[in-house]
């Protein structure tokens, strides 16, 4: 999303400059100057942007197709039809929050917001997520209304409206295909898009059923079959979005293949206040203090270190922090469970 680059400049090596800083040594590099951390901002995905037209396409296509959807619900007393472009309404909303989400996160950082805006992309998947949770408790109500309720709908209407999102959510969906693997955003609007087409697709063999059978439950059944597949297709959506609002480690990175690399590096014996967060939905974030015995310090190990998590667990913004192991006061944030 924002553009690459690396605080150790191509890891150019700098002469080392060692100071104390609250009774640690740390080495820092970045742009020349040390200031008691290494950060390693190694490439960061740019799938969200280059998706812009896809997101456009997308939010009109699909905005226009929700308008007739709904209307010749109407027309045809098809609660499927309006199920589904309520779900749709939802997605168009969806897409309209990532699409923001991509503009907020290439902002620079200020002095308010060190780290820019690119929390706001894990701001929108969870919207995005509770959103069609929403949607989905709205039409289960409606169904159970109907059950209770029963009416005749137009099934060849269905089915003809449901064609056409068939082809308006299949096309959308493979927009999104290319970038789904690294972004969540994205790959939250190509599930959309194709459940959507999945969802259209059931709604024209619902039609279809009703012309043959003219039987009136297969409508709202239909329906709650909709409410399903929202539900199934958002929850991963959900729980990994809300995983990223609480700072879990990203999924994909493991912790202790972390740790493990980390007390692996040359003259390291100790690890300790390892934090790994993702600060958007594509770059992730680690903080951890390395303890090395006094007179080991040298800039290289630390980009080395960077452009390595970057490289094997996919940490693009690393901040290292060396220790001596050997002042009288140990550190503070040394135990496990202190944050």
């Amino acid at each position: 999303m924002s553009s690459s680059h690396s605080h150790s400049h191509d890891r150019h090596d700098h002469d080392a400059h060692d100071h104390e800083h609250n009774g640690h040594d740390h080495g820092h590099d970045h742009e020349g100057h040390h200031h008691g951390h290494s950060h390693g901002h190694a490439g960061h995905s740019h799938a969200p942007a280059s998706f812009g037209l896809a997101f456009a396409i997308g939010i009109t296509l699909n905005a226009a197709y929700v308008a007739g959807e709904a209307v010749y619900g109407l027309l045809a007393n098809s609660l499927s039809l309006l199920a589904d472009a309520g779900h749709n309404l939802g997605d168009v909303l969806s897409l309209g929050l990532a699409w923001f989400a991509t503009w907020l996160v290439k902002r620079a950082p200020t002095d308010r917001y060190t780290y820019g805006l690119r929390s706001s992309s894990i701001l929108a998947a969870l919207a995005n997520a509770a959103l069609l949770l929403i949607v989905t408790g709205a039409v289960a109500l409606a169904a159970v209304q109907k059950f209770l309720h029963p009416s005749p709908a137009g099934g060849a209407t269905m089915m003809v409206v449901a064609g056409v999102g068939v082809a308006v959510n299949g096309a959308t969906a493979l927009m999104f295909a290319s970038g789904r693997k690294g972004d969540l955003n994205v790959r939250a609007a190509f599930a959309h898009m194709a459940a959507d087409a999945l969802v259209a697709f059931g709604v024209v063999v619902a039609g279809g059923l009703i012309l043959l059978t003219g039987w009136l439950w297969i409508d709202p059944a239909a329906s709650v079959v909709i409410g399903a597949v929202i539900v199934a297709g958002s929850w991963s959506l959900m729980r990994e979005s809300l995983d990223l609002a609480l700072q879990a480690v990203p999924a994909g990175v493991s912790r202790d293949g972390v740790l493990a690399y980390l007390k692996g590096l040359p003259g390291v014996t100790d690890v300790h206040d390892l934090h790994i967060w993702g600060m958007s939905t594509t770059e992730t974030a680690l903080t951890a203090h390395l303890v090395r015995p006094s007179g080991q310090l040298d800039d290289s190990l630390l980009h080395r270190a960077c452009a390595e998590l970057k490289a094997r667990f996919r940490v693009h913004h690393a901040t290292l922090q060396i220790e001596s192991g050997e002042s009288e006061q140990p550190c503070e944030l040394a135990a496990h469970d202190v944050v």
